[in-house]
Formats: structure tokens, sequence, C-alpha cells
């Protein structure tokens, strides 16, 4: 569920409603349709006051109280902030400012104001709160705990005695953040800091790419699952088996053809540039350069069978990953009725 990005719970925040963001994107989600009036009724369900209207002369929305939801052609938008040059709101999660006129052009003239009193609260609020609570406990709970392995295993397999293996460390902790991006990215997961990185090169190209069906491997694995199984399978060879590292130098030699093929689909048959995925093929040859200057190359041959089970790992997580992502792949749960961008209509 897009909790998020979610239309029903960025409008509860901004009216100072007590919600929790899971359980306000379910009740959103099970919306069969996305109109006023269904959010009218679950608007009831919070004990929070509200009207439908019709405002036939736009001019007059300068005099409609903040907050309201609007309805324009590319779907509703929640109105944070009017003046008499400009309005502010939140479409996906994300405040936007427009010009009055040209959102006056865009609005349907359709609004739904909202009156909370005191009163008004989710539904159940005190339960949904202490499970969002627990769950959040569990998930530093595991943070901590992999902070501290990590840790352990740094230290106890001596890796902090070379600065080279700090180095690969760490770009393989970049680069399983990246891929994780990604990864949320190919099954629709919002991510606002994914969002943010992606526009570094371009606005909306990691999206365009990863739409393209040059985006999966042989048509069956997505470029982002297999970035994300070798960075941490990597990881977890380093810090769990040192020993194999020249192995891995390996792996890593062997992936950098594709970083060739990447950049030059992005540049000349894609013409859009994917900001996570140019920043994956940086670290990849970051990599490269840490174990040829560790001197990590050495000793790879005669091929032992740790190399092969090494590649057994690859693969076994690989497929693993892609079996698990139809699970979780949230493109059936997102918003309908949230405006990508009015600006485009």
């Amino acid at each position: 569920m897009d909790a998020e990005g979610n239309l029903l719970g960025d409008f509860l925040e901004q009216l100072g409603v007590k919600h929790t963001a899971d359980y306000s994107a379910r009740q959103f989600a099970a919306m069969p349709f996305k109109s006023l009036f269904g959010i009218s009724k679950v608007l009831d369900s919070y004990g929070i006051g509200n009207e439908a209207l019709r405002i036939d002369d736009k001019s007059e929305i300068t005099l409609l109280p903040v907050p309201f939801l609007a309805h324009t052609p590319a779907g509703f938008v929640i109105v944070t902030d009017v003046d008499k040059n400009a309005i502010s709101y939140i479409t996906q999660g994300v405040s936007e400012t427009m010009p009055l006129g040209e959102f006056q052009k865009a609005w349907s003239g359709n609004v739904l104001m909202a009156y909370p009193n005191e009163k008004s609260i989710e539904p159940d609020y005190v339960i949904h709160a202490r499970d969002r609570f627990i769950t959040k406990a569990k998930t530093g709970v595991l943070i901590a705990g992999a902070v501290a392995l990590t840790v352990y295993l740094f230290i106890a397999n001596g890796l902090y005695l070379s600065v080279s293996t700090w180095l690969i460390a760490a770009i393989d902790i970049l680069g399983l953040w990246l891929t994780y991006m990604l990864v949320q990215k190919s099954v629709r997961i919002k991510n606002s800091a994914a969002d943010k990185v992606c526009g570094v090169l371009q606005a909306g190209g990691c999206d365009n790419v990863l739409e393209m069906k040059a985006s999966k491997f042989f048509g069956i694995f997505g470029w982002s699952e297999v970035g994300f199984s070798y960075f941490s399978v990597s990881l977890l060879t380093l810090l769990m088996f040192p020993r194999w590292i020249c192995y891995l130098a390996l792996c890593n030699a062997c992936c950098l053809p594709f970083t060739f093929w990447s950049i030059w689909y992005q540049k000349f048959r894609a013409k859009v540039w994917c900001t996570l995925c140019v920043s994956v093929q940086a670290s990849l040859w970051l990599l490269f350069f840490c174990y040829l200057g560790g001197g990590w190359f050495k000793g790879i041959l005669p091929l032992r069978i740790e190399f092969f089970v090494l590649g057994l790992t690859y693969l076994t997580v690989l497929l693993g990953l892609n079996r698990l992502l139809p699970l979780i792949d949230k493109s059936d749960s997102h918003d309908d009725g949230d405006a990508d961008n009015i600006h485009h209509n």
C-alpha cells in the first residue's frame, strides 16, 4: 500500500486530524471509485463534516478556506494556499505551486470542503497507532541488529585493516541502497528519496527507463533485481567469507561490460537518463578500482569451487527476489484519483 502518496492521508494531515498512514491508505485504496462522493463517505467515518460544491465563477476560489480538494482533469489535488497570484497544492505527496490563472483553467470547478472538529479522529486510532509503533520498533531493532552484525564481522574478520575493504564495503552499501530504490520503483512503491535522486539528471528518467523492455535481463529479470542481488550477495560474502574477495573482484570485472551497454542505451536508444542507473554503473567502476588498488585480483587462478558457489549464490538470490517481487507489486493499489501533474493537462 502506498501510504506516503495517499490522497486521503495527505488531506487528513492538512486538516490536522489524527490518523495513521497505513489505515488511511487502505481506506482510500478500498474505494471502488475515487470520487468526491466516495471521499465524502470516508470523511464521514472520521467524524469530519464535509460538503461538495460546484463553483461556477472560478475567481471565487480565492474565497474558499483551505485546505480543500479540487478536481482537475488529471484527478484530485489538495489545495493548501491561495492568493491573488498563485495557488499551492499537493499531488501524490508532493507540494507544488502554479499561477492562479493557469490553475483555474485546469480546475473543473468542483471542490470538497471539510470541517473537522475536536472529535474528528480515525476509527480505532489508538489501536492503529499502537500497531504502527510496534512495526516501527521492529524495523528499528532490525536495522540496529544488522548494523551490529556488520560491525562485528568487519572487526572479527580483520577487514578494518585494509583501506580497500573499507571502501569496498561502503560502495557495496551504497549500491545496495541505490538498487533498493530501483527495485521499489520497479514495483511502483513511492519513495521520495528515490524521486529526488532520479530528478538530478532528468525528471522522470528513471521511471521511463524502467518501463522499457530493455530494463529486463533476457526479458525475465529486471536489471534492478540483478543489481540488488549483486550488491547484497557481494556485501554478505565480503563480511562472512573475506577469503573469497578475489572472486568478488572477478565477478565485479565480469559486470563492467554491462555498464558500457547501459550508458549507450540510455544515450542513443532511450534518449533519457536514469540517475539511479547511472549511479549504479559508477558504483561498479568504483568497486573495480578498489579491488584493483587493493591487489585483490591476485590469486584468482586456478578457479576453485568457491567461485562457482559464489555464482550459484548470486543466481539463487536473484531467482528468489524475482519470485518475491510480484507478490508485493503495488501497481494495482495506486491512487487513481491523484493527479500526476496538472501542468500536463
